[in-house]
């Protein structure tokens, strides 16, 4: 659904306490959760045309999330 909230709370509920956790204590997990919620803010803003660009760019801002996301749950999961 277009402009729809991916932060990785939402995203994972049942691991909030596990990634806060994380955030507080493991620099290169902050560092990445930082990035994913700066790319999921810019997706929304594409997404509710506050900000215009072109699909491809979008579509490439969606992988790098993705990509992120992954690598986020990994760390979560170990």
């Amino acid at each position: 659904m277009l402009g729809e909230k991916h932060d990785l709370v939402h995203e994972l509920p049942e691991y909030k306490e596990r990634i806060h956790e994380l955030k507080m204590n493991n620099h290169h997990f902050s560092k990445l959760f930082n990035e994913y919620d700066e790319l999921d803010h810019l997706v929304r803003r594409c997404e509710t045309e506050v900000e215009v660009h072109a699909d491809d760019y979008v579509n490439d801002l969606k992988k790098q999330r993705l990509a992120l996301k992954d690598e986020l749950l990994k760390m979560i999961q170990e």
